[in-house]
């Protein structure tokens, strides 16, 4: 008869009730930060989008590289949204580095998509969905897009006519202004935006007024095939049954 140690048993299904509990809490959380393509970003689950963690990642780069606006501007296309415009050094701050025209935002993220930053060129400015003008949208996590609403509230825990938090989460978070992708139906030389210095989203915003970029990429980047874990756990499992088999038939021997 194979006696078990019983220390053992407990020490192991302790072990595993830790890993699950670890396991569950990350689970439940809604921003996950990782690294792509070398690269620093941050996956939200509430709107299965995936964040640049430099929330000022324009003005980082240009920092960086001064020439980075002449390639934005190559990148750029004379068809952006419903009206022809040419993007130019001009649609870019020199004083405030970051800020952009709506323009310019958009040749951003092309320039984002045409360089596969962080394994990605799928990159996009956020949308709205729930078009009014307002605080805490109704439409908040239960309706793809209304990336900024989701994220100011939902998962930075904001709070309305109040800055955006600073966590550790993100870096260069911006009090001020954040475009979107979503022009104003009204009159396509507005477009929608979000007011992060108190978590307001607003539309009457001229297209050539200059705020900030903050880019977001569908699901999460890459997209990795999933870990056999289940697999691994049944090779295991039959590695210690083929162990206490040979055992069995030495104490019998």
């Amino acid at each position: 008869m194979i006696k078990l140690n019983q220390p053992a048993i407990k020490y192991t299904l302790a072990a595993a009730s830790l890993a699950l509990s670890t396991f569950s809490l990350n689970a439940q959380a809604t921003l996950t930060g990782y690294t792509s393509g070398g690269q620093d970003v941050v996956y939200s689950s509430v709107s299965d989008v995936t964040w640049t963690k430099d929330a000022n990642l324009l003005g980082s780069m240009i920092a960086a590289d001064s020439s980075v606006i002449s390639k934005i501007v190559a990148a750029s296309t004379n068809n952006i949204g419903s009206l022809a415009y040419t993007v130019s050094a001009t649609d870019f701050s020199t004083t405030v580095l970051g800020r952009t025209s709506w323009y310019g935002a958009n040749a951003f993220i092309s320039y984002l998509n045409s360089i596969n930053y962080a394994g990605s060129n799928q990159w996009r400015l956020p949308t709205v969905v729930n078009t009014t003008v307002g605080f805490n949208t109704p439409t908040n996590g239960t309706t793809a897009g209304d990336e900024l609403v989701e994220l100011f509230y939902s998962e930075l825990s904001g709070t309305a006519v109040s800055a955006i938090p600073n966590t550790a989460t993100f870096d260069n978070e911006q009090s001020w202004v954040y475009w979107s992708g979503t022009e104003y139906a009204d009159n396509p030389i507005s477009a929608w935006s979000f007011g992060t210095s108190v978590g307001r989203q607003r539309f009457s915003d001229f297209k050539n007024l200059q705020y900030y970029a903050w880019a977001v990429s569908p699901g999460k980047i890459p997209a990795v095939s999933a870990v056999p874990v289940p697999a691994a756990a049944w090779l295991f499992g039959s590695g210690l049954v083929g162990l206490v088999g040979l055992r069995r038939r030495k104490q019998q021997a």
